[in-house]
């Protein structure tokens, strides 16, 4: 499954995303879109909220907080968007970033609600999911030690829920240089606990397409990867995103490689007798 990561890409306008809804179905030929939600006076501390965006130039607030909740859809968005991608072919899938995002985005009950990196120790919020959402539950692990994995795994196991798990490699780096993007983490998961949650998949944050297909080929199930329509765009994350062309050949390569997956039926395939017959030297 590819997924396209819409995130806040969007900018805060239901047109924008509308359109890459559009784009990711129509031009991209994606299986997936995924946004975010969050409730920012509940993820961030006053001083967090009242503070400056880090990088002035891609703030859409005065402060961080303004920023960020000017970025955000209202449920009655999400619902729309929901019901927008399901018409185009798609499913819809949303990161939620705290307990009142996840028990919102829950209740319109989509495949998908993934844990960001960032989250994926919000225990409380991942011990609500496990007991009160049906769906599919993706787990990013940018940033987080094996022990931390571990405890992400027992309670998921706690609530016999391993059998809707996701979970993802991923290092957090927006975009992240190729040597630390390490790929064998992909290896890694499947060792650990491929035999007991649904799949391994892999989020990217890097330039290009190429890794992806080598993640493919390592044997990640899920491939994610952050999207744009302008990646000159004001926004953080826009640099590390694939604009519709870039997503479109990752969609087009990942289709060509898991056709070429397998072994040969016949010891002599039925296409390589005619070849055989005029090459071969037969004694």
């Amino acid at each position: 499954m590819i997924i396209a990561e819409i995130g806040c890409n969007h900018k805060g306008d239901m047109d924008i995303a509308k359109k890459m809804i559009e784009t990711a179905a129509v031009f991209c030929n994606v299986d997936a879109v995924k946004f975010q939600k969050r409730t920012p006076r509940e993820l961030l501390s006053e001083v967090e909220y009242n503070a400056p965006h880090p990088v002035a130039y891609n703030s859409y607030g005065k402060t961080y907080g303004e920023h960020r909740e000017y970025l955000e859809f209202n449920l009655d968005q999400h619902q729309e968007l929901k019901q927008y991608c399901e018409q185009a072919g798609l499913i819809y899938s949303c990161s939620v970033w705290d307990l009142t995002a996840a028990k919102e985005i829950a209740s319109l009950c989509p495949d998908i609600i993934k844990i960001p990196s960032a989250r994926n120790t919000d225990y409380g919020m991942l011990r609500w999911l496990a007991g009160n959402y049906d769906g599919e539950i993706h787990v990013s692990l940018g940033m987080t030690t094996h022990k931390e994995e571990e405890e992400v795994l027992n309670l998921f196991t706690q609530f016999d829920r391993l059998g809707d798990l996701v979970l993802y490699a991923c290092t957090s780096d927006y975009p992240v240089e190729f040597e630390d993007i390490c790929l064998y983490e992909i290896v890694r998961l499947i060792n650990s606990y491929g035999d007991h949650v649904k799949q391994i998949g892999f989020s990217g944050h890097h330039k290009g397409i190429a890794v992806d297909i080598a993640a493919l080929t390592l044997g990640a199930s899920y491939i994610e990867r952050h999207y744009t329509l302008n990646r000159t765009w004001k926004g953080t994350d826009h640099a590390a995103s694939l604009e519709p062309g870039g997503l479109r050949k990752l969609v087009r390569d990942v289709e060509c490689v898991k056709q070429a997956f397998g072994y040969k039926k016949t010891e002599i395939l039925e296409t390589e007798k005619g070849q055989r017959g005029k090459l071969k030297c037969l004694h």
